[in-house]
Order: structure tokens, then C-alpha cells, then sequence
């Protein structure tokens, strides 16, 4: 691609996209820092409209605020002396920080740190469709909600007019299931991140009410 054209076509998107989405840059975190540096990588992401890169790295988001969240409330939200450091947190570290996300979320209920609906929010629809879908490259997650069957003409160059009609899946053939997962990312990037980042503050809060 021609550089001045694609720093255009940059340009372009950025200014569309800019006020849509700056208002992640100014949130002033209580206790997660360690997140600023991805959530601003996300929002980066959003702004140029890098949909599956945004999904991606939201489950990164959300698998490590949940052990962040495990961690924080084994310790609670007092200093901890430097030489006990290694101690304190190597053993809540050792307790969560390898938690499969499943293990997370239900963690995460049992210690009133999210509520039953985001629990149910977070395994029945993040977990298998977001997380495994894009995680794991599989399409049937993400795709499971389209037809099993749909329908296609064929024509010949012979005979334009005369037009055939065919079964097919479009879960199965591959340019189209890459043609569905865009658009799919397209949809739901934006308001899978806002769930993710809402729930940060969320967290945040129980975490400051729990002392």
C-alpha cells in the first residue's frame, strides 16, 4: 500500500473515531494501575477500528482484572511492608493468579466481587463466545448463531439468465466464515470493552466497600 494513502486513511478514521471513544483515556483508576497500560492499548485499537484486536486483548483484560480482583481481596487495600512482599503476595499469587477463567468467575461470585447476573454474563457469553471463539480461533463459538443453511444462486456464462438454486453453509466455508467474523467483531468489539472497563470500576469499588 502506498504510504501516504494508507497515512490518510489513518488520518481519516482517527478523526472520525477520536471523541467516540478518548473518554477510556481519562479514567482515573483506584486500585487496578496495572490495567492502564492495556485499557489504553484497547482504546488505541478502537479508535482505529482494529475490531478482532480489540476483542482479543479485552479477554486478556478481563482474565487478569479477575485474578487482580482474587489477589486485591486476599490482601486488602493496606500497605504491605517492603520486606513482606515477596510473602504476601508470591502466596496470593500462587492462590489465584493460575486460575482458569471459569475458576475466576466463580471465584470472583464467591467472594461478592461480581454480581449472580454478571456471573452467568460472563460463562454463558464471554467465556464461551468471546473469550473461546477469538482465544481459541474457533469459529463455531463465534459463528453459532448464524443459519446452519443458507441459500445461493449459481448462474452459467452460457445461459446468464438461468439461474440455479443450492444449499450451502456458510459456517463452513472459510472466506466467508473470515467475512462473518468481521463483521461480527465490527458489531460487538465496542460494547464488549465497555462491559469489561464498566466492570473494572465495578470491582474497584466493592473492593474499597469491602475495606
Amino acid at each position: 500500500m502506498d504510504r501516504t494513502l494508507f497515512e490518510q486513511d489513518l488520518k481519516s478514521i482517527f478523526d472520525k473515531n477520536f471523541e467516540k471513544y478518548s473518554e477510556y483515556f481519562s479514567y482515573e483508576f483506584k486500585i487496578f494501575f496495572e490495567l492502564r497500560t492495556t485499557t489504553f492499548e484497547i482504546t488505541k485499537c478502537l479508535i482505529l477500528t482494529l475490531d478482532k484486536a480489540v476483542i482479543t486483548l479485552t479477554n486478556h483484560l478481563l482474565e487478569r482484572l479477575l485474578k487482580l480482583a482474587l489477589i486485591n481481596d486476599e490482601i486488602g487495600l493496606g500497605t504491605v511492608p517492603v520486606e513482606k512482599w515477596d510473602s504476601v503476595f508470591g502466596d496470593a499469587d500462587a492462590k489465584f493468579g493460575s486460575k482458569n477463567l471459569s475458576l475466576s468467575i466463580d471465584l470472583c461470585k464467591k467472594h461478592d466481587l461480581i454480581t449472580e447476573a454478571e456471573k452467568d454474563f460472563l460463562h454463558n457469553y464471554v467465556r464461551e463466545l468471546m473469550r473461546n471463539g477469538f482465544s481459541h480461533g474457533d469459529s463455531s463459538k463465534i459463528l453459532v448463531s448464524v443459519p446452519d443453511k443458507s441459500i445461493g444462486l449459481m448462474g452459467c456464462l452460457d445461459e446468464p439468465l438461468e439461474l440455479k438454486q443450492f444449499e450451502f453453509s456458510q459456517k463452513l466455508f472459510p472466506a466467508l466464515q473470515s467475512a462473518l467474523i468481521d463483521d461480527f467483531a465490527k458489531l460487538n468489539a465496542p460494547f464488549y470493552f465497555k462491559f469489561v472497563f464498566d466492570l473494572i470500576a465495578k470491582i474497584e469499588n466493592k473492593l474499597i466497600e469491602k475495606g
